[in-house]
This record gives structure tokens, sequence and C-alpha cells, in this order.
């Protein structure tokens, strides 16, 4: 009765692949990872998990897209002030562990070599450089900062706590998820996001 329910749903059908397919993914990788798992999480079988989605890189190349959407919505969503940017940039990483599992098992299993939907990818992030330049532009950032290394610095303060809690604990005595860690490095991220952008702060205190 339950399977029937499902193959009348073919929208739901997808969703729970989905999510299955995430799930497994970010724990174990896409090389790791086994259609015949995802397909025991969706509780579906192989046949019907490949008549959606045709195969594994195809699976993966969709949940990487959704993941990918999440993403320029938060990119789109950010604060001008970039204090308030970094700290809405690590609230989005704490909420989301499964996005930086998926690229932690990227880098260990392809290093510096090509990834899975690269151009698609390498646009997004163009877009992101392109904004923090304009932000440079208008005085709200140092312009004295490389444009995309200062993209890479950010992305690394807003989440290295949430893919090494490990390091974040034995540094601070608390993980990423603990309360009083998130509102010691929000405090942090800040007070770097000020120094970073002393006009900004400059402007701030005139108004």
């Amino acid at each position: 009765m339950a399977r029937a329910s499902i193959t009348r749903s073919p929208e739901r059908t997808r969703e729970r692949i989905l999510a299955a397919a995430l799930a497994e993914f970010s724990a174990r990788g896409f090389s790791g990872a086994r259609v015949d798992a995802i397909a025991r999480r969706a509780r579906i079988n192989k046949r019907m998990l490949y008549h959606y989605f045709g195969n594994k890189e195809q699976l993966y190349r969709e949940v990487l897209g959704r993941k990918m959407a999440a993403k320029a919505e938060v990119r789109d969503t950010l604060p001008n002030h970039l204090p308030d940017a970094l700290v809405h940039m690590f609230e989005a990483m704490c909420s989301d562990p499964e996005w930086l599992r998926l690229m932690e098992w990227e880098a260990l299993g392809l290093g510096e070599g090509e990834i899975i939907g690269e151009e698609e990818r390498r646009q997004a992030i163009s877009q992101a450089v392109v904004r923090i330049r304009a932000r440079q532009n208008e005085g709200l950032l140092s312009p004295e900062l490389e444009t995309e290394l200062l993209f890479v610095m950010l992305m690394a303060l807003a989440a290295f706590p949430v893919a090494f809690p490990q390091v974040a604990r034995l540094v601070t005595g608390h993980g990423p998820t603990a309360p009083s860690f998130r509102r010691r490095w929000a405090k942090f991220l800040r007070t770097i996001g000020e120094h970073l952008a002393p006009r900004a702060r400059e402007k701030g205190s005139a108004a």
C-alpha cells in the first residue's frame, strides 16, 4: 500500500529520493555513496530511482543544483554591512552542515581536480566576487585587499568552525553547535568585519 501511494505521487517520490541522496552523499561522498543505500533510505527500488534520475551522477547534480540555489539565496540576502554579512554567512553554514560535508568529501576525493558541475559553480562564485568588488568600489570594503582572495578568506571565516568542529572544540572547549561558541564567533566576526571595512565603520560613526 505504501509503495503504491509513493508511485502515484511522482513529485513526492522525487523529494524522497533527493532527501535520501543528500543524506547519503553528505555521509559518504559521491564516490562512497551507493545507489542501493539511497534507494533503501527512500524506500523505493533502484529501478524507480534510475527512472527518475538516470544514474548516480545525475542524481548528485540534482542535489548539488538545489544546494547551489539555496546558497544563491543566501548571497542575495547578505547585508551590505560586512560585520552583519559575516555573521549571516556563519549562521547559514550552521543551518546547513550537509553542504559543508559534501564539499569536504569532494575535496578529499578530487583535491584540485575537475568537479561535477564545475562551470555552473564557477559562474556562481564569479557573481559573488563581482559583488565583493562592487562593495570595494563603494568604499564598503577595503580596496587594498585582492578581491578573489578576500572572497576565499570570507568563506573560510564563515565556514571553518562548522567544517572542522573538532578544532573549534579543542581550541575553545566548545563546538560550533554550542550557543556559547556561536555567540563568541559571531562577536569575533563582527570585529573582523569592522577592521576589513574601515570606511563603512566611519560612515556608521558619522551617522
